[in-house]
């Protein structure tokens, strides 16, 4: 089965192709970093126009590269939720058209699914059941993954997901726009003996997360100090550390409590250096395997959408004529994949 997928859920345009019997024949990505980065941040209406303008080049691109048809296409797979809803309005509107016209059947993908899945990619995907940890700029999830479709949420951020956090952070700081990964090369100048950071909710029972306490704090430190590039840096290292040592003790509760053996990080903060260390050393005292997906597809692709998609439609689930999309979407009331 030949399935394109499209991710236009924010900020990056993402296309692929991926064939269940040979792989990913071909993928593409858009980022608005250029569109964006005057404002400071991910303006809704000019993300949904960049997405008129780049997804029909991009899939003739992704179809050029696989060496395939578009009438060989079996199904179509777009992104319906969570995200911008213009923006999704954008990939669902012509991923369902195109279906219709081909003949073929399209589905709606859960963002969040995709993320969870990406790892199936690459070379030595992991088993089910596993832990996720889905890190992004706008979700901060713990899951138990029993296969596709069949998901419980053990914790989730109250309220800034840690990519948010790691963008407002780097903005108080005067860092330009992307700041988290930004934030993550000031942080290497950084030393890590200077300041230190609370670990929030590590301190009680539970799997939620809260990161808006990190960049007050941050913000307070920020104000008090002279305010040179080496506090810069310095603030940057302790702020990075705190985060990623909250996320290695969440984990490593998850595991405790699920009693998994199995670990996967998905979304764009997954990409992180210092996290992907942290959590290996995790993984090597508990025994426990690690996945993650290539960096390339820790941020929003379209790979991860055509593999999601190629698993629901395999299973017979298609979507209905009509263009859905939806902004909120729960990732516990997505039907199991037999």
């Amino acid at each position: 089965m030949r399935v394109l997928g499209i991710e236009s859920s924010c900020d990056e345009t993402g296309l692929a192709l991926y064939d269940s019997e040979r792989g990913l024949l071909a993928h593409a990505l858009h980022s608005q970093i250029a569109v964006h980065a005057e404002f400071g941040g991910v303006v809704p209406e000019l993300a949904s126009r960049d997405h008129v303008r780049k997804l029909l080049p991009l899939m003739r691109q992704v179809i050029d590269e696989a060496g395939v048809s578009v009438r060989e296409l079996d199904g179509v797979g777009y992104t319906a939720g969570p995200g911008l809803i213009g923006a999704l309005l954008v990939g669902a509107a012509v991923g369902r058209s195109l279906a219709w016209s081909l003949g073929v059947p399209a589905v709606g993908v859960h963002h969040m699914e995709g993320h969870l899945l990406a790892p199936m990619l690459e070379a030595d995907p992991p088993a089910f059941p596993f832990v996720a940890l889905l890190v992004s700029g706008g979700h901060t999830l713990l899951v138990e993954v029993a296969g596709v479709g069949r998901y419980r949420v053990l914790g989730e951020s109250l309220d800034d997901a840690v990519g948010e956090a790691f963008d407002k952070t780097a903005k108080l700081l005067g860092l330009p726009y992307p700041g988290g990964p930004a934030l993550a090369r000031l942080a290497e100048a950084g030393d890590p003996g200077r300041f230190r950071f609370p670990r929030p909710m590590t301190d009680r029972p539970g799997l939620d997360f809260s990161f808006s306490g990190l960049k007050t704090f941050a913000l307070n430190t920020w104000q008090g100090c002279a305010q040179t590039d080496a506090d810069r840096a310095d603030i940057a290292r302790a702020f990075e550390e705190a985060v990623v040592d909250t996320l290695a003790i969440k984990c490593r509760r998850a595991l405790e409590q699920t009693g998994l053996s199995a670990l996967v990080v998905a979304g764009g903060v997954g990409a992180n250096r210092r996290l992907r260390e942290r959590l290996a050393r995790l993984a090597a005292e508990r025994g426990a395997r690690l996945h993650f997906p290539r960096p390339e597809f820790c941020t929003d692709n379209g790979a991860m959408i055509a593999f999601a998609a190629s698993c629901r439609l395999a299973a017979g689930e298609t979507a209905p004529l009509a263009v859905e999309a939806q902004a909120r979407w729960s990732l516990e009331s997505l039907a199991a994949v037999p």
